[in-house]
């Protein structure tokens, strides 16, 4: 099988097309093969070598889309370890769940790594009701774009944050009440304004500043969660501060949705099931070939897509 390789760490240039053997089926895993991987944040820092360093070479790719060669199901996957960027997978069985008719390849894949991670947030962990107050930072994004839909299906108030005149108009679109510069100087005066109040739920994939400045937003008895850190600046939280605002904050990992397997297969079909009824829609930013996996790469560090990013493993170059 073609399969996109990195064999350093390093820039988005360290990928290489090359053939390798496909994956052997093992007693918790079953094959599949791929029409569709996704391209994540997480890939990027692996790429770099930041955290959870794969063995050289390595295959990235947390999330597929494809065929289950044992009957053919449409299904899509989720791969902790990697090994998405090839044509064939073997992700376990508990991570692999059916694809309704209703969803396409490109919907299913959006919505299943990122859409887990907006659900999650904003729901277990965030609690969101209808009379809350919602920002969300990279409004746009992956996850982001999916947490506004989500959020104002809540029936929430919501702003989304983004760094473009094209990325804040792409989230109001998808049903943001109002969109905020995310580089503005004094960010939490601008969402207070565009809420018309403090916030009360604060959903972050940024980190940093950016943490910092919403947290002090927040309402007494807000709550912010955080579920990535793309700004590259790690965050430290006084327990003190919290207790002087009355105000919360929660952590938010998938690997933790992936160890219940009842949770992650209930929340993916729910999911689905709201994809398939248009109630969730999935933006795609850019189909690549998997030859160009490192550009795909270049372009979400270089924040200038929205949306989910997609390898299409059929195509070269």
């Amino acid at each position: 099988m073609l399969a996109a390789v990195i064999t350093a760490f390093g820039g988005p240039g360290v990928f290489a097309l090359d053939e390798i053997a496909e994956p052997a089926p093992g007693p918790d895993t079953g094959i599949v093969d791929v029409t569709l991987a996704g391209v994540n944040d997480a890939d990027v820092h692996r790429r770099r070598g930041e955290h959870e360093r794969p063995p050289l070479p390595a295959v990235l790719g947390a999330d597929v889309v494809g065929r289950r060669r044992a009957d053919g199901r449409r299904v899509a996957a989720l791969l902790p370890a990697g090994g998405g960027y090839a044509q064939v997978a073997a992700p376990l069985r508990r991570h692999t769940v059916p694809v309704p008719d209703a969803v396409t390849d490109e919907q299913a894949l959006a919505v299943l790594e990122q859409g887990l991670t907006a659900w999650h947030s904003l729901h277990t962990l965030g609690r969101v009701d209808g009379d809350d107050l919602v920002v969300v930072t990279a409004g746009a994004g992956g996850a982001g774009h999916l947490a506004v839909q989500l959020a104002r299906w809540a029936g929430a108030r919501v702003v989304a944050l983004a760094s473009s005149p094209s990325k804040r108009a792409a989230a109001v679109e998808l049903g943001a009440h109002a969109a905020v510069d995310s580089r503005h100087p004094d960010l939490g005066s601008a969402v207070r304004q565009a809420l018309g109040a403090a916030p009360t739920l604060v959903l972050d994939s940024v980190g940093g500043e950016t943490f910092e400045r919403l947290r002090a937003a927040l309402a007494p008895f807000g709550r912010i969660v955080a579920y990535g850190g793309a700004s590259d600046v790690s965050t430290t939280v006084a327990v003190d501060d919290l207790m002087t605002a009355s105000t919360g904050v929660l952590g938010f990992r998938l690997q933790r949705v992936l160890d219940d397997e009842e949770l992650f297969t209930s929340s993916a079909a729910r999911l689905f099931h709201l994809a398939g009824r248009g109630v969730l829609r999935a933006r795609i930013g850019g189909r690549y070939p998997l030859g160009a996996a490192g550009q795909a790469h270049a372009d979400l560090e270089g924040r200038s897509t929205t949306g989910k990013l997609v390898i299409d493993v059929h195509r070269f170059g």
